[in-house]
């Protein structure tokens, strides 16, 4: 029997052609979809690509002497394009691939054939046009990569790698920290930290001083055992905002606090009473503060007196003996207080309540603790 050929008019050839160049799709691709072969369909991708430097139509055949002077006519062009390509790409090449492949896909839009800009460029074509597909499939969402957004949004982007580490395998993700890191990096998740420091501590009085029994014992072995007490400074629109803050150091949880525009005595006295009215500490529990003449005022002496506790004060000019209390105020301003601008007190006092009362005493995790929340150590040591 006689095999019949298919008879294909010049409109189908241009929209087969077309659709393979315009939407970079493979021949093979085409010709298995639409049930073509795949040598016709390569040769009518040539003859287009000819003909554009050309300018006869698909289906019109040329002279022997018409074909000749084609033939010589694309060998200049060829060797124009050739040079061509390299002063245009010369600029971008580097020898990652995918950058060639990038440049590749711009050319072809000069009409510049995708099967000579491989071969200038000596990458394969197949790879081109798998390179293309993988940058048209949709991209995996990484699951992780949104928990570890989630974590750092809701810590109030304050988390380092380490906490989102721990905050993640709490949570039932096994990751190591380097993934962390890297995925910090791909997400462009960092920390907002700086760093400031002013003085607020006035030692220079005739009050009294007491000995210092704390002795840079930080990590007492029981709850009510050691407080530390100090007082930082918020600047405001309306001017400073004085915080005097009583911390539990077993827990590392802040058990007082008080503001107020001033540092007189009152201030350190009412963040202390605070402190003892929500935790009723037994007698002998050590305050210990630095030698600034609020904590040697006689109220604030009697106060501590009055309820067996054993007053405690830093060595002159010696921050390291009240670290730990000097690390919260470091925290708490990185966190919160340089991220934003106050307009008055009472919206320093309200944010500065919220970040002491629902995020550091009950959501941040400590690295002293176990990466634990102060609350969840003490609910846990019970």
């Amino acid at each position: 029997m006689t095999k019949k050929y298919r008879k294909f008019d010049t409109s189908f050839k241009l929209e087969v052609v077309k659709m393979i160049l315009d939407q970079d799709l493979s021949v093979a691709q085409v010709c298995r979809d639409m049930g073509l072969g795949e040598t016709a369909v390569r040769r009518w991708v040539q003859q287009y690509e000819a003909e554009q430097l050309g300018g006869s139509g698909i289906g019109k055949p040329l002279t022997t002497e018409q074909q000749r002077i084609r033939q010589l006519e694309q060998q200049v062009r060829e060797l124009k394009m050739d040079n061509d390509i390299f002063k245009k790409s010369y600029g971008l090449l580097c020898p990652r691939i995918e950058v060639i492949h990038e440049v590749v896909h711009q050319l072809r839009r000069k009409a510049y054939p995708v099967m000579r800009l491989c071969r200038v460029l000596r990458v394969s074509r197949s790879g081109f046009y798998e390179s293309r597909r993988q940058r048209q499939r949709p991209s995996i969402v990484c699951a992780v990569a949104v928990k570890l957004k989630a974590i750092f949004s809701a810590t109030d982007d304050c988390y380092g790698s380490r906490r989102l580490l721990k905050a993640l395998r709490t949570s039932g993700v096994s990751i190591g920290r380097f993934k962390v890191r890297r995925l910090m990096k791909e997400n462009g998740l960092r920390a907002v930290w700086k760093r400031k420091f002013v003085h607020t501590t006035d030692s220079n009085h005739n009050l009294p001083v007491a000995q210092n029994l704390l002795n840079r014992q930080f990590n007492p072995e029981r709850i009510n055992h050691s407080w530390v007490a100090d007082i930082t400074y918020i600047r405001t629109g309306s001017g400073w905002l004085y915080l005097a803050a009583v911390m539990d150091l077993c827990s590392r949880k802040i058990v007082g606090w008080a503001m107020a525009p001033h540092m007189r005595s009152e201030l350190v006295y009412s963040a202390m009473q605070m402190a003892i009215a929500q935790r009723q500490p037994g007698p002998g529990l050590i305050a210990h503060s630095d030698r600034g003449s609020q904590y040697a005022s006689l109220s604030y002496r009697q106060l501590l007196t009055k309820h067996a506790m054993r007053c405690s004060m830093s060595r002159k000019g010696n921050c390291w003996d009240n670290a730990v209390m000097e690390r919260f105020f470091l925290n708490l301003k990185m966190e919160r207080v340089w991220r934003g601008n106050y307009a008055n007190h009472a919206e320093a006092t309200k944010d500065i309540t919220d970040y002491i009362v629902r995020f550091y005493n009950d959501e941040r995790l400590h690295s002293t603790l176990g990466y634990l929340p102060p609350n969840g150590y003490e609910q846990q040591a019970a």
